[in-house]
């Protein structure tokens, strides 16, 4: 029983890794099941036992990259660390993130576009992320005098805008400068301080 139960976990995760790599190839609209099927050694029919669907599949890839980023920045937006270590952290986490999971930008912007609300209590379990406690100490820095006034909408729709865009416009960025994925993937390497750096340079008082 228990040799059983491990043989259907390595499966799965045999699945979940083909799959991962497919989606990241060819996108969620590109990738076929017999691609996932052929690239974890598996015929399509046992493919289709452990997952009915590629949607469903493709779900739960997202939710496991997800899962892995979420609770690395709730703790950041509540840790007590300087402002502009933790503006570094999260550019670090974000493009870590889209880098790792290309496929994730266009995905959650088509889900949240469906159903706001269902798609935040899907993947933040009930609660809002954590920006009350970021945005505060935004606001005590301002009163400080350590930054200039900035609203904390402002800031953080800088700092995410500025790490999703280039993987949402990639197939337009990388024609124009016609660039290789690999040349593509160390701007974006450099992109953890330039984006992070900017932000600061253009809050800092």
């Amino acid at each position: 029983m228990v040799e059983e139960l491990n043989k259907d976990q390595t499966t799965e995760q045999k699945i979940l890794a083909a799959a991962r790599a497919v989606f990241i190839e060819q996108g969620l609209a590109g990738a076929r099941m017999q691609d996932i099927a052929d690239r974890a050694g598996i015929n399509k029919a046992l493919l289709h036992y452990y997952f009915r669907s590629k949607e469903k599949l493709f779900d739960m890839v997202f939710e496991e990259a997800a899962m892995k980023f979420l609770p690395r920045i709730s703790i950041l937006f509540e840790a007590d660390i300087p402002i502009f270590d933790k503006i570094r952290t999260f550019v670090e986490h974000y493009i870590n993130l889209m880098m790792e999971n290309p496929f994730i930008p266009i995905f959650v912007l088509n889900e949240v576009h469906k159903n706001p609300a269902e798609f935040i209590t899907r993947i933040w379990g009930g609660r809002m992320p954590p920006v009350r406690e970021f945005a505060a100490q935004i606001q005590r820095e301002i009163e400080a005098g350590n930054i200039k006034p900035i609203h904390p909408f402002h800031l953080m729709i800088n700092m995410i805008s500025m790490c999703i865009f280039p993987f949402v416009g990639r197939p337009i960025a990388t024609s124009v400068f016609e660039l290789s994925n690999e040349q593509f993937m160390v701007l974006m390497e450099q992109r953890k301080k330039l984006v992070a750096e900017f932000v600061i340079d253009a809050i800092k008082a």
